[in-house]
């Protein structure tokens, strides 16, 4: 279960590197599978659709000289990536919550 407060931000960007690049195919592949674990690991533990994953990461418009997106806690809610909006509070009830239905 995870919890955002609807004024948080998250920027979601593909995998990156700085520094001496050697601009091989292999250098790329390994990049690109790097990338598809990550995407697995969020399509696994959250709700958001492939589709919409892939066109937050790759969005040319949003993030200056750059691709990526920045979502407020609303929008993580709205397209899955979040279970639901809330503070500290929110969560500790939720644990507590669980804990009781456990027993």
């Amino acid at each position: 279960k995870s919890f955002i407060v609807p004024s948080a931000t998250m920027t979601i960007h593909p995998v990156r590197t700085n520094g001496l690049v050697v601009g091989v195919s292999q250098s790329f592949e390994y990049l690109r599978k790097m990338q598809i674990r990550i995407n697995n690991f969020i399509e696994k533990n959250s709700n958001i659709k492939p589709g919409k994953l892939n066109e937050l990461l790759m969005c040319t418009d949003e993030i200056a000289t750059d691709v990526g997106s920045i979502i407020d806690g609303n929008e993580a809610v709205k397209i899955g990536l979040i279970d639901e909006t809330g503070g500290l509070s929110a969560a500790l009830d939720t644990l507590h919550k669980m804990i009781d239905d456990s027993k």
